[in-house]
């Protein structure tokens, strides 16, 4: 059996009809049988005793009556050291080779998490990717699930067992072993509810769930019982670590119900789902996100003419860079100044590009800055309420903070500042808006 994820039925017309409800504050107990994802971080299976707490967790689950399918990372920090034994044979490793190296970690983890629920009496088996059917594209250390084949993950759960499936990973066309990309097994997870039409996606992590902000930035930060997916999906493209940003797209697609809950302490998490907050007291903005991963370039005195931005931003994009926030300013007659972001890694690589381009269009130089921040302001009360923008510019202002750039949607603000800012500007936001001190009740 095969499943074509672009036609995933969606909510409605299967199972999930009967999605299981949770009170705003607290995880309800499951009276019924459901079927459930659970994703389990690096740090969450970072040692033996942590492999074994994970396996009474879903040990538990499976003697209240559940259908559990388990996704694991690599154990913390193997990914890392294999990708440094990489480089010491090769600098710039093969793509193919990488992927086959990094596919590794999660099989380890599988294996020992496998037995770990063997010495609990519980039935389990370990799978790669490609035992499970995670078909992608064949772009290596990025690809993109196409299809997941569901029959061995369907035999498994009918025999009562629970899966345990190494995430990040998956196969192509001809038979290669691929990976997702850094932070590929919330993807992994997220997709197989979707094509389990699973009733939720647990993704057990080393915190309890979504904060207004980093809490190791702000004391105050609070955690959100429940985000919709349009602002956390802003909120991972501004910075924020908790989730990957495919995952949670692939979520909202499909209609995946995420719960993010730490692995470590008992609570309710953060539930993301499509329902907003309609309460009277429903705070404007959810949450402050910040990158420090920004790089800004700036082409001086670039002919003001048709087609210029293409020229300047084709070969850019040509070489898979990805391009953030984009300024253009008139600098005189007939002249402007075109600066755009990229992450810091690619900003050397990008300013080699542009030399010839530059040089092409007749314009001046290609000036670089490696020392900026991204700040973003993220709700999606920002539709019904004016003054957002006016509260946050105040807010900088107040505190002596400069803006750069600034990038807009219907749901977040970003500006680009001085990097030796951000903290500060952070921690006036998150007060400018009240979010030191506001109920987060969903």
């Amino acid at each position: 059996m095969s499943v074509k994820l672009a036609t995933i039925t969606k909510p409605g017309s299967h199972r999930a009809m009967n999605r299981v409800k949770y009170a705003p504050s607290q995880l309800q107990a499951i009276s019924r049988m459901a079927l459930i994802v659970q994703k389990y971080g690096g740090t969450s299976v970072g040692s033996v005793e942590r492999i074994g707490a994970v396996a009474d967790r879903v040990a538990r689950f499976k003697s209240e009556g559940h259908d559990v399918v388990v996704v694991v990372s690599a154990m913390s920090g193997e990914t890392n050291r294999l990708l440094a034994l990489a480089k010491e044979i090769q600098a710039n490793p093969a793509p193919r080779e990488l992927d086959a190296l990094l596919s590794t970690g999660e099989k380890v983890t599988t294996a020992l998490l496998s037995m770990a629920l063997h010495e609990r009496d519980v039935r389990a088996r370990s799978y790669s990717g490609n035992q499970v059917g995670i078909l992608t594209d064949s772009a290596h250390n990025k690809a993109r699930i196409q299809d997941i084949k569901l029959d061995t993950l369907k035999s498994e759960l009918d025999a009562g067992g629970v899966p345990v499936v190494a995430g990040f990973q998956g196969v192509d066309v001809q038979g290669n072993v691929t990976t997702l990309g850094r932070g590929g097994s919330d993807t992994t997870a997220v997709a197989l509810a979707a094509a389990l039409k699973a009733d939720e996606c647990q993704i057990y992590t080393d915190v309890d769930g979504v904060y207004t902000t980093d809490p190791r930035m702000v004391d105050g930060a609070r955690r959100l019982d429940h985000i919709t997916f349009e602002e956390m999906l802003e909120m991972s493209s501004m910075g924020s670590k908790v989730l990957q940003i495919r995952s949670v797209e692939f979520a909202g697609k499909y209609k995946v119900p995420l719960r993010v809950l730490s692995s470590f302490e008992e609570g309710p998490g953060t539930l993301i789902s499509t329902e907003e907050d309609t309460s009277m007291e429903a705070p404007v903005i959810a949450g402050i996100a910040f990158n420090r991963d920004e790089a800004k370039l700036t082409v001086i005195g670039v002919p003001d003419n048709p087609g210029m931005a293409y020229r300047i931003l084709g070969p850019v994009g040509e070489a898979n860079i990805e391009v953030d926030v984009i300024l253009q300013n008139s600098r005189g007659e007939n002249e402007t100044d075109f600066t755009f972001t990229v992450a810091r890694s690619d900003m050397d690589k990008a300013a080699q590009l542009l030399t010839p381009v530059v040089a092409e269009l007749g314009a001046g130089e290609v000036l670089t800055d490696d020392h900026i921040a991204k700040v973003s302001v993220v709700g999606v009360g920002m539709r019904s309420h004016s003054g957002v923008a006016a509260t946050m510019f105040k807010a900088l202002a107040d505190v002596g903070v400069n803006i750069q750039m600034i990038s807009t949607s219907e749901i977040k603000i970003s500006v680009i500042i001085e990097e030796k800012y951000l903290e500060l500007a952070v921690r006036s936001l998150h007060s400018a808006f009240g979010l030191d001190t506001v109920e987060t009740t969903a």
